[in-house]
């Protein structure tokens, strides 16, 4: 389970702590891309995990780009690379064609990426009555136009960059 990110951490008003009924030991460690995640082992029956945080924030809109450009793949710092890497949890192949489908006429850099984004908050959601643990985000966006399932809209939006950029590595360039 992932906490607030590090970064917003000193933002937190009231810390975000996890809460389990029934109470379960909790290890915290922060993984590869510096988010600060819970592990726990749920018991059998029902359990809930829980948490309520108060932030502050100004409310200004994301800082806006447009004028940033693409980098070629070649380019692109190591430590980067791994964010091109597909998702275990989408159709890869399912979600780079259609990716391509969409966006390989949008002009690449800012445009692409505020594309993908403006397609994403108004195409995909998430619903919990929806959810199924046998259908991925790629069948549900795509083919019934329903809610991904075991992922949430932000998880959606970088498979579908990362499979188009890495499909195309060997002759265009990253997003």
């Amino acid at each position: 389970m992932l906490n607030v990110h590090y970064s917003r951490f000193g933002d937190l008003e009231r810390a975000d702590y996890l809460v389990t009924s029934p109470s379960v030991p909790l290890e915290s460690y922060r993984d590869g891309f510096g988010n600060w995640c819970t592990r726990m082992v749920a018991p059998a029956g029902e359990f809930t995990v829980s948490t309520d945080g108060i932030f502050r924030d100004c409310g200004l809109p994301d800082p806006v780009a447009p004028d940033a450009t693409q980098a070629a793949i070649q380019d692109l710092p190591f430590e980067t690379l791994v964010f091109l890497l597909g998702s275990r949890y989408c159709d890869t192949e399912l979600l780079s064609e259609e990716a391509w489908r969409r966006f390989e006429t949008t002009s690449p850099g800012w445009a692409r990426v505020q594309a993908i984004c403006d397609f994403v908050h108004t195409t995909v959601s998430f619903d919990y009555m929806q959810a199924s643990a046998t259908r991925t985000a790629g069948a549900s966006a795509f083919d019934a136009r329903q809610s991904p399932s075991s992922t949430h809209s932000t998880v959606f939006a970088a498979p579908i960059a990362a499979a188009a950029s890495s499909t195309r590595s060997a002759r265009s360039s990253a997003w």
